[in-house]
């Protein structure tokens, strides 16, 4: 596991009209504070990678379909440093993956639905305060392998 990446396994309560899915609560220890949700979607196949937020903390549920997410670590000092790890995200592996600033994120689909991913942010959305790069930039040990 990464340094400051928290998996924490998730509620699903099921009856016969449909399903609950909890997310977060602001009690809950990832928690970090609120600035917006907001819902990625990703086709079958297609990566959205790399992106790193210097001062948002993300807290990610799967909610349709599956998603391989996979961040790496690059923070100069951390214990995890040039570390890869690859979290499986969806109504089968129910979790919520809260992610420190400073980790690279990217996903992709897995499954061979359009997937959603929903967010709950510690800030507001600012364009300034994240970097981005390629899924396929030489920098990211990671082959997407579709």
């Amino acid at each position: 596991m990464i340094h400051g990446v928290v998996l924490t396994p998730l509620r699903q309560i099921p009856d016969e009209r449909g399903c609950v899915m909890h997310m977060i609560r602001a009690t809950d220890a990832a928690f970090a504070g609120f600035g917006e949700i907001y819902f990625s979607t990703v086709l079958p196949g297609a990566v959205k990678a790399w992106k790193r937020h210097q001062r948002m903390v993300l807290n990610l549920v799967c909610l349709h379909g599956a998603i391989r997410f996979v961040c790496y670590d690059d923070r100069p000092g951390s214990p995890t440093h040039g570390a890869v790890q690859e979290i499986p995200l969806g109504p089968q592996s129910y979790q919520l993956a809260t992610i420190p600033p400073g980790v690279w994120t990217g996903f992709t689909a897995t499954s061979a639905e359009t997937a959603i991913l929903a967010n709950c942010a510690s800030i507001p959305h600012d364009p300034a305060e994240s970097d981005r790069r390629a899924a396929d930039d030489p920098a990211i040990p990671y082959l997407w392998n579709l």
